[in-house]
């Protein structure tokens, strides 16, 4: 496996006749096979699941359905281990090659509901799980619930994901119904460099878990750190620099080392992820210049190979005394996908302040936001909220998740 790194301007043409530029970098990164018959690598998965009494009947039903399905899907070089939690948690199927199906498939159908809900606890278990078949293998974590965590501690779950990026586990949220925190689980997620996934009924239960099967099977790299090195006089935005876009959009918390800032991706898949940054730059000379360098840091599980580095790519910029604008409409695709996210998160801190017109209105860009990218879907959930907010109704549960979804990606028809 090798890394395809490119990065590309929303515009590479400069005034030169300007004191400060401001431009938007976009880093399309993933994984390539060398080959096309390349096989998958294999999977060390871990499925964390509640079976708190709210879970019981249909939810618990199709989830261990769910389950059982996707353990049919593992191949024998795979690992799996379960862990269920209500307010406690324990290990349903240790860590082990996927070898007796019929016996670990056995424990997951055995499994009932019972007590409250502590979400720490049962990731925990599952970190501890995970970690001991790691080795040359991509790691993932699928933690579903369907509430709160009235058991347990909402700070410890999001040390717990810190933790699971430190071990190179990638930690999948999944929230069942109407319930459970959004805040936390997104927090989850986007730590562990995972995605959120929302299973509004039981019916969907099976085809999000078959989603976020197919994204684990895609990765072919892991514990990916993108690096970007900025000429002299350019420097990034001082307020939320960078943020990947696609496939799901994430504000990246970013690390300096001098002129050099590092943000950690997590898996690479074949699938693209893109990365914006926000730059500016001091008044350039005419002619061209490079003004900034990015480079991946990676693991290959398949080899065993750690702390390997991609091809350093350059970036360049054209200072023109007679500027003429070159936009880039993929970039454009990219800026108008964070500023979806960004109007919407907006949008729900002004009605958490009582600004219920506020809200209203940042929804109602939102929404016109999504149009402009092509998110039709997405523009129906933005506008369906904005209407429901300006003739005084309150946003249901449900309506606040979808929102939420709906902002991070581009709904699938």
């Amino acid at each position: 496996m090798k890394v395809g790194l490119h990065p590309l301007l929303n515009d590479a043409h400069i005034d030169a006749r300007q004191s400060s530029s401001q431009r938007q970098l976009s880093m399309a990164i993933r994984a390539i096979a060398p080959t096309s018959g390349q096989a998958n690598l294999p999977l060390n998965l871990c499925l964390v699941l509640d079976h708190s009494g709210s879970m019981n009947g249909k939810p618990l039903n199709t989830v261990k359905r769910a389950a059982l399905n996707l353990i049919d899907r593992l191949k024998p070089t795979d690992r799996i281990s379960v862990v269920a939690f209500d307010h406690r948690a324990k290990i349903l199927v240790p860590n082990q090659p996927v070898e007796d199906v019929a016996a670990i498939k056995a424990r997951i159908d055995r499994l009932g509901p019972d007590g409250g809900t502590a979400i720490d606890e049962g990731m925990k278990l599952g970190i501890e799980e995970t970690a001991k078949g790691k080795q040359d293998r991509t790691s993932q974590i699928f933690l579903l619930t369907d509430g709160e965590n009235e058991h347990g501690d909402n700070d410890r779950c999001l040390k717990l994901a810190k933790l699971a990026s430190e071990y190179n586990i990638t930690l999948n949220a999944l929230g069942f119904g109407a319930h459970w925190n959004q805040d936390v689980l997104e927090a989850i997620a986007d730590r562990a460099s995972g995605t959120l996934a929302y299973i509004e009924s039981p019916e969907q239960a099976g085809s999000e878990f078959d989603r976020l099967f197919a994204r684990a099977q895609s990765v072919g790299l892991t514990n990916a750190h993108l690096s970007l090195e900025l000429s002299p006089g350019v420097r990034l935005a001082e307020l939320k620099p960078i943020a990947q876009v696609a496939p799901e959009t994430v504000e990246l918390t970013v690390q300096q080392e001098g002129n050099t800032s590092w943000v950690r991706l997590g898996d690479l898949m074949s699938v693209e992820r893109i990365v914006l940054a926000n730059l500016y730059i001091h008044q350039l000379p005419p002619g061209n210049a490079a003004i900034a360098a990015v480079q991946v840091r990676y693991d290959d599980p398949a080899t065993g190979e750690t702390g390997l580095f991609s091809e350093r790519v350059p970036v360049y910029a054209e200072a023109q005394t007679a500027y003429q604008p070159q936009p880039e409409p993929t970039v454009q695709k990219s800026i108008l996908a964070l500023a979806k996210y960004r109007q919407t998160q907006i949008a729900e801190t002004k009605l958490q302040q009582g600004d219920r017109a506020g809200a209203a209105t940042m929804l109602q860009t939102a929404a016109k936001t999504a149009l402009q990218l092509g998110d039709d879907s997405g523009a129906t959930v933005l506008q369906k909220s904005a209407t429901q907010l300006q003739s005084g109704e309150e946003l249901s549960e449900s309506d606040r998740k979808k929102t939420r979804i709906v902002s991070k990606t581009i709904l699938q028809e």
